[in-house]
């Protein structure tokens, strides 16, 4: 299984490649008013179907077992929804002297308010042998808060395209994210064991639906002779991102394991990836409606874009360093208990 989601992710990266050529290749198909209608098959029924699988695919029964640890929860909650926005916030404020694109900034600001993903977090903590639990509750915990403080956050950093008022922008969300994903969760209830049994690819049918998602913004994009991709601009918000989240990952790190912080080393590896991972999946549907009809929508998502693959090529190179300093940490624990 581990091998098929890294072969799934891998596929994926491919994917939102061949998606922004093909939107650059022919930009017409995808635009507003173009063959695949994106106005209405993108804005509402494609985010529907990711939200609406989301809540088929998401076992809540295996949250139950996580929910006593609530200053864990409250940690990563805090740091991923309150301190990263703030925290970026603050660093821009810096970077927005020099060249670089103001709309790729913009985008990085995006990326420090999304909430965490539902797998990859989940996925490199239990490589490491990390608080599986603890993360499962805090990606799927995270999603749910993610539904109203993201809209919020963007809003508060950002504000939201002229064309679209704050009213409207919420009633979307419900009508396309909470109501699909509550539906799902309603429907599993009932097709839980075939579910189980059968196993359906609930993370292709939402990579496939995210990849459409993606090309049609680009389109918008290339479609608009205006809009120019700075590659210094680009390169320069690589390095941002890689940096952002090692100093992030240290710093989790280090709080997580302060004498009084009492926090196992599993559950600290589960700090780390919770707290600074951020979602795709959820997050390009969000932009998508928070900044409906805007001309810089796709220079806004490319950060985003830029830290999905980072956060999970990062993660998987420091697996085998967490994992030899978790268990180093665990023996040395067993030593120090007095024997009976």
């Amino acid at each position: 299984m581990r091998l098929l989601e890294r072969m799934r992710k891998e596929w994926f990266m491919i994917g939102i490649v061949l998606a922004i050529a093909g939107a650059k290749l022919e930009p017409s198909i995808g635009v507003n008013g173009g063959p695949l209608k994106p106005e209405i098959t993108v804005s509402y029924i494609a985010v529907a179907t990711i939200f609406f699988n989301s809540g088929l695919s998401l076992n809540t029964e295996e949250l139950t077992s996580a929910l006593v640890h609530i200053k864990l929860h409250l940690f990563i909650q805090i740091f991923t929804l309150a301190f990263f926005p703030a925290a970026v916030w603050l660093f821009l404020q810096l970077l927005s002297i020099t060249p670089i694109n103001e709309w790729l900034l913009k985008g990085l600001q995006t990326v420090g308010c999304m909430p965490p993903p539902v797998s990859s977090a989940v996925i490199l903590t239990k490589a490491v042998g990390g608080n599986e639990a603890a993360a499962i509750f805090n990606s799927a915990f995270g999603s749910f808060l993610g539904i109203v403080v993201t809209p919020l956050l963007l809003l508060l950093f950002l504000g939201s395209s002229s064309s679209v008022p704050f009213t409207s922008i919420f009633s979307q969300l419900f009508m396309t994210v909470v109501v699909p994903l509550i539906i799902g969760q309603i429907v599993r209830r009932y097709i839980k064991d075939w579910l189980e049994r059968k196993q359906p690819p609930f993370g292709a049918v939402s990579s496939s639906v995210l990849l459409m998602i993606i090309y049609t913004t680009f389109c918008d994009t290339f479609s608009n002779p205006s809009i120019d991709l700075d590659k210094f601009s680009l390169l320069l918000v690589l390095f941002i991102i890689c940096s952002i989240q090692l100093s992030f990952m240290l710093l989790t790190f280090i709080f997580s394991t302060r004498n009084n912080s009492g926090f196992t080393p599993a559950d600290t590896v589960a700090v780390m990836f919770c707290s600074t991972h951020k979602s795709l999946t959820l997050g390009i549907p969000m932009l998508k409606i928070v900044f409906a009809g805007h001309e810089y929508l796709s220079l806004i998502s490319v950060p985003l874009l830029i830290y999905h693959p980072v956060q999970i090529l990062l993660g998987s190179v420091l697996v085998p360093t967490i994992k030899s300093w978790m268990v180093s940490r665990q023996k040395g624990v067993k030593l120090m208990r007095p024997t009976v």
